[in-house]
């Protein structure tokens, strides 16, 4: 087996639900302490919110969601079915209740407690990334900075200050105003209406269907079995392992269990003590080709529209849509992205839209992941890092890796607490 040694007294055997970014990453480090993986997902590898995302391995811009600003303009986004934030009409008392939760904590004081809570995951996820590249994970990450582009220097005011506000609560994120020549040479597909723009440095992408794969493989490679197809209906825990149960009554056990469904979450985790809420927030993204190369990734933040170089072509990322993570991918939604970024971005070929794709995010109402022990015996979970699950995939499977072998909560899991 790769890696370090297995703990004493440590498990023996896990299984990973989930074969997304979080769960394959917890796999994959918990072989390198040892412990022989199983993994199962009722799809398959990279089905979810791992493959059609942005691709972004953002540390600058992994921002809590719930900054004051959103709830004000959540409340006009209800009456918009275009706007980029949008709640369809439901009866779903569930979600009505997430998103009353989730407006309680748009203040500033719990943004910020959020913010401290993530820092620890985005100081260290360029680092959990770069352990899996040079150890087998045969897929890159390509450094690049992101470039915000806005039509008035006024507009670029509201990210401004996020980002200091998330340097003043310890982050170290660098970024810069740029104009004029510069940014048309750093992104060339900005229009004529673009006027402004704030890069940041440190950041990188990737292909993320490619790069879950690749994990997946080396996962694999290291000795762990991937199933696909396995439904996990029922999770039960005893004093010295965790056997799970597939709709279909096929039966699976480890010494440990993880749950890492993203948006499913609650489903398997709810009666273990997890009462922090995971709703799906789902995003819509789409390919496009363009009239030149595009260089480096760009950030459309007033229509909350992400495009990433891929594959030879522009995906398009963008909307926040409270739907039940099972929906069917709605149209519509696609449009909104494009009528939204269509005046900003020059060279683009919209209408030639390849890859149509919706992913159910895992957001929680307080900004915060969850991240650890249940209160079911050795059952775990992680999940609930909202848009940035790509970013802080590694970092948490290394961290909660770490907690399984060793019995002791990292420091840096301490904030998100699956039990609070």
């Amino acid at each position: 087996m790769d890696g370090h040694s297995r703990i004493d007294g440590g498990p023996r055997t896990a299984v990973v639900v989930g074969a997304g970014i979080v769960g394959l990453s917890t796999a994959w480090f918990l072989q390198d302490h040892g412990v022989e993986v199983t993994v199962v997902d009722r799809d398959d590898v990279a089905a979810g919110a791992s493959w059609g995302n942005a691709g972004w391995i953002s540390p600058g811009l992994s921002i809590p969601l719930n900054e004051p600003s959103v709830l004000r303009y959540g409340m006009r986004a209800l009456l918009d079915p275009k706007a980029p934030l949008h709640v369809p009409f439901t009866l779903d008392v569930g979600l009505w209740r997430f998103l009353t939760q989730f407006a309680a904590h748009c203040t500033w004081g719990a943004w910020e407690r959020a913010a401290r809570a993530n820092l620890p995951l985005n100081t260290e996820c360029l680092e959990a990334f770069d352990t899996l590249t040079s150890a087998g994970v045969k897929a890159p990450t390509i450094s690049a900075p992101i470039t915000a582009l806005f039509e008035t220097p006024k507009q670029a005011t509201g990210l401004l200050k996020e980002l200091r506000r998330i340097n003043e609560s310890g982050g170290h994120i660098t970024y810069r105003g740029i104009a004029g020549e510069e940014l048309r040479e750093l992104a060339p597909q900005a229009s004529g209406r673009i006027g402004a723009g704030v890069q940041l440095e440190g950041q990188r992408y990737i292909d993320p269907g490619a790069f879950t794969h690749a994990l997946a493989d080396s996962v694999r490679e290291r000795g762990g079995v991937i199933r696909t197809g396995f439904d996990v209906s029922a999770i039960r825990p005893h004093k010295h392992a965790v056997t799970l149960e597939s709709r279909s009554g096929e039966l699976i056990s480890g010494n440990v269990a993880v749950v890492a469904t993203g948006a499913w979450l609650n489903r398997l985790a709810r009666n273990k003590g997890v009462r922090v809420p995971v709703r799906a927030g789902r995003g819509y993204s789409f390919t496009v080709p363009t009239d030149r190369p595009v260089p480096n990734p760009v950030y459309l933040p007033n229509v909350r529209v992400a495009c990433t170089p891929y594959r030879g072509a522009l995906r398009v990322a963008g909307t926040m849509e409270f739907q039940g993570p099972d929906a069917a991918l709605d149209r519509a939604r696609i449009e909104a992205i494009v009528a939204s970024a269509r005046d900003l971005l020059d060279g683009v070929h919209w209408d030639e839209r390849t890859d149509e794709w919706v992913g159910p995010r895992p957001v929680t109402p307080d900004g915060k992941p969850v991240i650890g022990a249940t209160a079911a015996p050795g059952l775990y979970v992680a999940g609930g890092h909202g848009m940035w699950g790509l970013t802080q995939g590694p970092i948490t499977g290394r961290l909660l890796a770490e907690q399984i072998v060793t019995g002791k909560q990292p420091e840096a899991l301490r904030a998100v607490d699956p039990l609070r």
